[in-house]
């Protein structure tokens, strides 16, 4: 999964960085990801993942790492399948 939302990462954040040089922890806010770029970010992981964020994920903190992105996506098809 942290492969498939690096490529969205990748695509969508415009980092000045290349991802793959990032570690799942790295946070990609101080890598230079914006709050502008971070919502392009979260529509492509819906659009890929075929699932939504809920209002209480959309904060900063749920998309500052690959780490964090993949505990949330994890997260959501935990509760989908329930």
């Amino acid at each position: 999964m942290n492969d498939e939302i690096r490529q969205i990462i990748s695509a969508h954040a415009r980092l000045p960085v290349d991802v793959n040089s990032l570690s799942d922890d790295a946070d990609l806010y101080e890598a230079g990801m914006t709050s502008h770029a971070s919502v392009n970010v979260m529509l492509g992981l819906e659009d890929h993942f075929d699932i939504e964020f809920p209002d209480h994920m959309l904060k900063r903190s749920v998309f500052e790492s690959i780490g964090a992105i993949a505990s949330a996506l994890n997260e959501l098809r935990s509760e989908a399948a329930v």
